[in-house]
């Protein structure tokens, strides 16, 4: 049994989680952690189109659930309907309630999610903050009507869907933080342009302490990510945590949420991004932050968390990822995750009153007793000379390796990054036998302005060739077969893949794509419905280096087999990107084949599915490299 999102009821006795249905479907289990009864399930939804992708306590015998699917209101990519609903449910199973926006017949637009929960309310029993949607209604100016638009924020009872507005909707508001405590502190607002379209510009406004007038507190622009934007609110400080670039590297910087608007550098690193805050507890409160260099670290604000985390990591497995991803309303009782690149990870149960330490579960049973590979940081050059980081996966059991069949798999994105930790597709591989690569190319996220250079697709011939590089890197170390080296990507590391085998065709033998970007402008006119058009558009540039950048605009370039999976539901990447390529690379004679998941997202979230990608894909592998010529 595979399992995730832990949690601990606010009394810390009960526990709920989440654990894979049949298919694309998904389960919560809820079990009390004092007696010996087995886990119930509380709620499954068989993925079409919903699956539960995390659920919350909001009292000790109620939870909350978010769930994710994707609707098609015709065959048009742009009419792929990406859609989220918010579900409670008693822990038995009972008293099943869906709080979704209200609706009449009346009602104008369509209402694609429910909106977020942003606070669970620690002192409130059963009951939420959410922001959520409104629109006008066609009874405006009647006893029954509203003419309310936007983004608003409501108090909901889980239990009796009693509704309360905390906030009035304003119609382009887009984001509403609170203190973790149910008093919303912070609201961001976004501009939008002709037509409705985002330009990329946000202000941030903020209340002071027991005030309900909004106050302008800082900008960001999305377009070159300046500016300042807010991410979380400590009330004990009067302050708010946010990201700003300094020295060409994110850093966390806080503002005052009063008059003085006072701001000051809370963490920054010299060498990279800092990635990320540290939340803990019911209200999330923030106590460090995050960042990558080899591997993950956390540097932290609180020194008793600091202790806390140092003290679990002395007993748990030494190279262990040591977090707290839940806890109970006093945070007496908390939920530790431990994992490393061999391990998908255990769950423990820790009473800090008793420093008493209990495995909970392992994440993924299935592979328990199964020799796991281990990931080595390393760097190889590129052929400008600039040296670029990346993963190396061998088999396991081997610690030097020469002749291998090797793969290399850059990272979706592009604006992304790979970090050392167990990762399913590398390890399945390298399972299988095969070296694995996975390059930190330039274009990736986490380095800086200097290393993300424009992004992945503007500046792809720079990526590409880092790509590339690792490849020549593996033949030149002896580590891989050249007749038995090939790409493998997903999304953006698909197109990487495709783009790969366009600028060099002699060097891998065999190019495997999962929901690849084939077409650069097919992919900004994919978002021509949508309200981020204009940022996408920017993004992906304009120019010549469109057409030179898009696989689908060079099939005779292909010389090797070419093995495609995508998903009909995939709103991230239009499925027609793989159908139009396969197509033509077919029309010079390519050996390609396009595998197709009726019904499935980008993510191709489904147990069957994937298990059937990771056949074909070796099947292919290995099919491809029996029939290369060899390599003198």
């Amino acid at each position: 049994m595979s399992l995730w999102s832990l949690k601990l009821s606010p009394d810390g006795m009960r526990a709920a989680y989440l654990v894979p249905a049949k298919g694309r479907g998904s389960t919560l289990y809820t079990v009390a952690l004092d007696s010996d009864e087995k886990p119930r399930a509380a709620l499954t939804l068989d993925g079409h189109p919903f699956h539960l992708a995390h659920c919350e306590w909001v009292s000790n015998q109620r939870l909350v659930c978010q769930a994710f699917g994707i609707m098609r209101e015709s065959s048009s990519v742009s009419d792929l309907l990406p859609m989220s609903r918010w579900i409670a449910v008693d822990a038995d199973g009972t008293n099943l309630q869906s709080f979704a926006t209200r609706r009449t017949e009346y009602s104008r637009g369509y209402f694609l999610n429910d909106g977020d929960v942003i606070d669970y309310l620690p002192n409130d029993d059963g009951a939420v903050l959410m922001s959520r949607q409104y629109t006008p209604d066609a009874h405006i100016g009647s006893r029954a009507g509203s003419d309310q638009d936007g983004l608003g924020v409501d108090w909901v009872d889980t239990r009796t869907l009693k509704v309360r507005q905390v906030v009035a909707p304003r119609k382009d508001a887009f984001e509403y933080l609170t203190d973790g405590r149910g008093v919303v502190r912070v609201m961001g607002v976004r501009d939008l342009g002709p037509g409705g379209y985002h330009t990329g510009k946000l202000t941030f406004y903020y209340r002071p302490r027991n005030a309900t007038d909004w106050r302008k507190l800082a900008q960001f622009d999305e377009r070159d990510d300046t500016g300042w934007q807010p991410m979380a609110v400590d009330p004990d400080l009067n302050i708010a945590y946010g990201f700003r670039r300094a020295d060409g590297r994110d850093a966390v910087y806080a503002i005052r949420l009063d008059d003085s608007r006072e701001e000051r550098q809370v963490y920054a690193r010299p060498d990279v991004d800092v990635t990320g805050l540290v939340r803990i507890g019911r209200q999330q409160r923030v106590v460090g932050a995050t960042y990558v260099t080899d591997r993950t670290q956390a540097e932290f604000f609180d020194p008793p968390t600091h202790q806390l985390i140092a003290s679990l990591a002395k007993a748990l497995p030494p190279k262990a990822l040591v977090g707290v991803t839940g806890a109970s309303a006093d945070e007496s009782t908390l939920v530790v995750l431990a994992s490393a690149d061999n391990d998908p990870g255990v769950y423990y149960i820790f009473n800090r009153k008793s420093h008493h330490l209990s495995t909970f579960n392992v994440a993924r049973s299935e592979l328990e007793g199964i020799p796991l590979a281990t990931m080595k940081p390393l760097s190889y050059p590129s052929n400008d000379g600039v040296s670029i980081p990346a993963y190396l996966t061998l088999p396991p059991g081997r610690e030097s390796a020469r002749g291998l069949p090797a793969l290399v798999l850059p990272h979706g994105g592009p604006s992304a990054r790979d970090e050392w930790g167990f990762d399913w597709l590398s390890q399945y591989f390298a399972h299988q036998g095969y070296a694995v690569l996975q390059p930190e190319f330039r274009g990736s996220a986490g380095y800086g302005d200097a290393w993300l250079q424009q992004n992945g697709f503007r500046s792809w011939r720079i990526a590409v060739n880092d790509v590339l590089a690792g490849g020549h890197w593996l033949v030149n170390e002896g580590i891989a077969d050249p007749a038995r080296l090939a790409v493998l990507g997903w999304s953006y590391g698909g197109y990487a893949a495709l783009q790969s085998a366009v600028v060099d065709p002699s060097l891998f033998k065999a190019t495997i794509a999962i929901a690849p970007v084939t077409d650069l402008p097919a992919l900004v006119e994919e978002h021509r419905d949508w309200a981020d058009f204009n940022l996408i558009k920017r993004f992906v540039g304009e120019g010549p280096h469109l057409r030179e950048g898009s696989p689908i605009e060079h099939p005779s370039s292909f010389k090797m087999p070419v093995l495609l999976f995508h998903g009909t539901f995939d709103s991230n990447v239009g499925y027609r990107q793989s159908l139009r390529l396969i197509e033509k690379l077919r029309t010079t004679g390519v050996a390609a084949e396009l595998v197709t998941f009726e019904e499935l997202d980008h993510q191709l979230d489904d147990a069957t599915a994937r298990a059937e990608l990771l056949r074909k894909s070796d099947d292919f592998l290995r099919g491809a490299f029996a029939s290369a010529p060899p390599t003198h």
